[in-house]
């Protein structure tokens, strides 16, 4: 991480992906007008349809500060991140950037949240596939490895923002938006899970219970990710090939140790995941060159 640009002025920087719409004075009549894609806040797509023009112009300012703010996160570190800062690369007044969010740690949690909610919409859609529960696990895998190729940014930015103390300093209410939603992805293993036990796919024995089976899957996807972001140079040296790759037969082989059925030995998990692809994915596999 970059620390010591104490002194460094930032110039305007345009967020990840598509460039904002400046809500502050109209564009010039050679600048292409925003338009809304893939990877663009859903709340902005949702909201535009009853929100005032006002309300609207205050979500695309929030959505273009997160954007930007989690570019300099992730060039320059926690600690290369500053209200002054990204009141300077936006342009806009401190008390505009106050308006929205109350502290860097407020900013960064916005982000995390932002974050998780994309992946929990993944992950929600994975969890309603048809098949057996572990079929539908195997789906999570594929939502998992597809945020991470079609949002990076998001992922590298959130790993910073776990290894940051927010509890302090960020407010209460996006700190239990966060905490929700970190809920709400667990819960849809955690269904899985018990839905597994419920049919007699999976017998559980203490001390072993949900919690741990869940931890277990998180760290192994968690880890990988941390890897290929991380340790690129180990990856090489390691010699294991295309590491998500190594990721889905990790998870097989954890899941076989659970014993949670059907084991990979009974049940062809390279052609579940061929169909989670095709039928509750693909336009998210176009994207990220998986189809």
């Amino acid at each position: 991480m970059i620390n010591n640009s104490q002194n460094r002025t930032f110039p305007r920087i345009k967020p990840i992906g598509s460039p904002p719409l400046d809500v502050r004075k109209p564009l010039p009549e050679n600048t292409v007008k925003h338009k809304l894609t893939f990877s663009d806040d859903l709340s902005i797509i949702i909201g535009m349809g009853t929100s005032t023009r006002k309300q609207r112009e205050v979500q695309q300012r929030e959505q273009m500060l997160l954007e930007i703010g989690r570019q300099m996160l992730i060039e320059h570190g926690f600690a290369g991140l500053s209200m002054d800062r990204l009141a300077e690369a936006t342009e806009y007044s401190k008390g505009t950037v106050y308006q929205h969010f109350s502290t860097k740690e407020d900013l960064v949690t916005a982000m995390a949240a932002q974050s998780i909610e994309r992946r929990l919409s993944l992950f929600d859609r994975a969890g309603r596939m048809s098949g057996r529960p572990r079929e539908r696990m195997a789906a999570i895998l594929v939502a998992d490895e597809l945020f991470a190729r079609l949002h990076p940014h998001y992922f590298r930015s959130e790993l910073i923002v776990k290894m940051a103390n927010l509890e302090d300093r960020a407010s209460s209410d996006r700190l239990q938006t966060l905490e929700r939603l970190d809920s709400n992805c667990s819960d849809v293993v955690r269904g899985l899970i018990a839905e597994s036990v419920r049919i007699g796919d999976l017998v559980l024995s203490p001390p072993r219970g949900e919690d741990e089976i869940i931890f277990g899957m998180y760290s192994l996807a968690i880890g990988t990710h941390a890897v290929v972001l991380n340790h690129a140079c180990l990856l090489k040296q390691w010699a294991i090939g295309p590491p998500f790759e190594s990721l889905r037969r990790n998870f097989q082989a954890l899941l076989d140790g659970y014993g949670i059925r059907p084991l990979s030995t009974e049940w062809d998990y390279e052609a579940t995941r061929l169909r989670a692809m095709k039928e509750v994915f693909p336009d998210e596999c176009r994207l990220a060159g998986l189809d």
